[in-house]
């Protein structure tokens, strides 16, 4: 007996693919919608596949036709995304939606975009409660548009129930910025010494997709207005993530570390870096949804090595992951300038 009608928006993306395959098994009648309108190998058949871009104007509303039970969007930024999905209210059952653990701010009004900043490492709890303060709504930064985001669909109220699910720091197969690769790619460049700053005792808590996925599926027959967070049941250091990938790969590496910030050029700055730990709260899933985590950290790592493996096989690392090299440069791989710093390192100049 079928659950009801699922529409799942950024159905190909990184989430998308694994919150599709467990709804269909979960006995929903999903319609998966991307803007090319692909598959995944691991669906089952009877998922029905649509291409709609949500931003060519009534491109969304006609591919719900009759509506749907739940829509599931993994695509959603900002408040004109939060009102096009308030709009749907009457169509729509009920949504679950990706946010971000980056709405946070800490009690000084810090959060990730002030990162670079002077002092601007923001200094949660731990674990951050969905109670913390967050930043103010706006249309600056990835933050300030998923609080907009946010409040806008929590005041539709009961005519549009939504879940908002804030994610830390996604990890898993098909991520267009995945943080692995920064000790993945030096492993297969043959690479066996490293740095890390802050004594490489950064945490900024990962959220596999798988689990993400399973929240989706718990929060899909539970129609409310909530805000929950989105994270593994691990939060590993930087240190420890970097001996998993060894591990996964077979190889042993030195690791320099750091006390303190990147010393020059962000040499040991890697993708979870930070003065303060990132540790999120998984209570009130637990409580409201019954939720327990399907995968680890360690668990999941061997299958998203092989996958960057095999994505970075005859590529430049740049054309593999494009968004990745938007976001973090050129300097996330110098082995020149990190090479001339170990030099110096080693003579203790």
């Amino acid at each position: 007996m079928s659950r009801g009608r699922a529409f799942v928006l950024g159905a190909t993306g990184q989430i998308g693919r694994p919150a599709v395959r467990a709804l269909a098994e979960d006995g929903w009648e999903v319609i998966a919608a991307s803007r090319a309108g692909g598959r995944d190998s691991g669906w089952d058949e009877g998922v029905r596949s649509v291409a709609v871009d949500r931003e060519d104007e009534g491109a969304l509303e006609a591919a719900l036709g009759d509506g749907c039970d739940v829509l599931v969007d993994m695509v959603a930024f900002g408040r004109e995304h939060a009102t096009q999905l308030a709009g749907l209210a009457g169509r729509v059952g009920s949504a679950v939606v990706i946010s971000s653990g980056a709405v946070y701010e800490d009690d000084r009004g810090r959060g990730f975009d002030t990162q670079g900043e002077p002092d601007g490492f923001p200094e949660y709890p731990v674990p951050v409660p969905e109670t913390q303060g967050t930043v103010a709504p706006g249309d600056a930064t990835y933050g300030t548009r998923k609080i907009a985001l946010e409040r806008e669909l929590l005041a539709a109220g009961d005519a549009l129930p939504v879940t908002l699910l804030r994610a830390g720091a996604i990890h898993g197969t098909h991520c267009r910025t995945p943080r692995e690769l920064y000790f993945v790619k030096r492993l297969v460049d043959g690479r066996r010494r490293r740095v890390l700053a802050y004594d490489g005792a950064s945490r900024f808590h990962p959220a596999h997709v798988s689990n993400i996925a399973e929240l989706i599926r718990l929060a899909a027959p539970r129609p409310a207005s909530r805000v929950l967070n989105a994270a593994d049941p691990q939060a590993p250091t930087v240190a420890e993530i970097g001996a998993a990938v060894d591990a996964v790969l077979g190889v042993e590496t030195e690791t320099v570390l750091v006390a303190g910030a990147a010393p020059e050029g962000g040499i040991g700055e890697s993708p979870w870096s930070g003065a303060h730990p990132v540790v999120y709260d998984m209570a009130a899933a637990e409580r409201e949804l019954g939720y327990r985590p399907v995968t680890g950290y360690a668990e999941s790592l061997p299958q998203t090595v092989e996958w960057l493996v095999a994505e970075l096989d005859g590529r430049d690392w740049k054309q593999a992951f494009p968004k990745m090299a938007r976001n973090y440069g050129e300097a996330l791989f110098d082995y020149a300038a990190e090479d001339a710093w170990l030099e110096r390192h080693d003579r203790g100049a």
